[in-house]
C-alpha cells in the first residue's frame, strides 16, 4: 500500500476545502440553518409532535441527511472531475498508485469533509432546536458510512461527467428530490398505505430512517434493512469503480 501517495492525494483535496471555506463549509451550514429557523421554529412551533417527538427536532436528521448527500456527493465528484479536466489524470494514472490507492485518497478526503460539515450543522442546530441522541455511537457510524456510501458514488459522477455541467445533473435531479421525498421533513407513516409501499423504494428513505433512531430511538424502517441498503449501495458502487479503472472506461479514452 503506497501510503505516500494516499496522503498526497488525501492532503491535496483537504486543503482545497481550507481555500474556499466559504464555498465548502459556510454556504452550507447557512443554508441548512435557514430551515432550521423556518421549519423548526417559524412552522415547526404551530405544528403537533410526530412519534412523540417535537416537530423541529424530528426533521434535524432529515435535514443533516440532505447536506450531508449534497456534499458528499458534490466533494468527491468535483475532485476527481478537475484532473479529467486539466489533463493531469494521466499523470494520475502513470503514478506509483493503484486505483484503491487513488480511492482512498480522493473518497476518504470528500467523506472527512462531509463529516466534519454534518457535525457543525448538528452543532448548529442546538441554537435554533433542542434534541437529544439516543444512540450517539450509532449516530457517527451512520454518519460515516453515509459520508462514505455518497462519496464514492459522487467519484463515480465525477468519473462519467464530460463537463461541469453534468456534475450537477444528477445531484439536482435524482438526489436531492430523493431525499425531500424520503422522509427528511415528514414520517412515511403518515402517506396513505399505496404511498408508503412507494417509498420503499426510494433509497434515501433507509438512510434517514436509519439516522433518526440514532437519534430517537423510532424508525420508518428496520434498522437492520437500513444498514443493509447502505452496505450494499457501497458494495455496488465499489464494483463499479473498480471496473472502471480496469476498462479504462471515461479515463483513458
Amino acid at each position: 500500500m503506497n501510503f505516500y501517495g494516499i496522503r498526497a492525494i488525501y492532503r491535496f483535496e483537504m486543503a482545497r476545502t481550507f481555500r474556499t471555506l466559504m464555498e465548502s463549509v459556510a454556504a452550507p451550514v447557512l443554508t441548512t440553518s435557514l430551515y432550521f429557523i423556518v421549519f423548526g421554529k417559524a412552522i415547526g412551533s404551530r405544528m403537533g409532535d410526530i412519534d412523540s417527538i417535537g416537530y423541529g427536532a424530528y426533521i434535524i436528521p432529515g435535514l443533516v441527511m440532505l447536506s450531508l448527500l449534497n456534499e458528499s456527493i458534490s466533494n468527491a465528484s468535483f475532485g476527481i472531475y478537475m484532473p479529467k479536466w486539466a489533463g493531469t489524470i494521466y499523470e494520475l494514472l502513470s503514478a506509483p498508485v493503484s486505483w484503491i490507492e487513488v480511492l482512498i485518497g480522493y473518497v476518504g478526503a470528500a467523506a472527512t469533509k462531509s463529516v466534519m460539515l454534518g457535525l457543525l450543522i448538528l452543532g448548529t442546530a442546538r441554537f435554533f432546536v433542542p434534541y437529544q441522541i439516543a444512540h450517539p455511537v450509532w449516530m457517527i457510524g451512520f454518519l460515516l458510512l453515509t459520508a462514505l456510501t455518497f462519496s464514492l458514488f459522487g467519484f463515480i459522477i465525477g468519473l462519467w461527467a464530460d463537463s461541469f455541467q453534468k456534475l450537477q445533473v444528477i445531484p439536482m435531479l435524482i438526489v436531492t428530490p430523493l431525499t425531500f421525498l424520503g422522509g427528511a421533513f415528514y414520517s412515511i407513516n403518515m402517506l396513505p398505505p399505496i404511498w408508503q409501499q412507494i417509498s420503499l423504494f426510494n433509497p434515501v428513505v433507509y438512510l434517514i430512517s436509519g439516522f433518526r433512531w440514532s437519534f430517537y430511538g423510532v424508525a420508518d424502517v428496520d434498522v437492520v434493512v437500513s444498514i443493509g441498503m447502505i452496505i450494499g449501495f457501497l458494495i455496488v458502487c465499489l464494483t463499479f469503480v473498480w471496473w472502471v479503472f480496469k476498462s479504462g472506461y471515461k479515463i483513458r479514452r
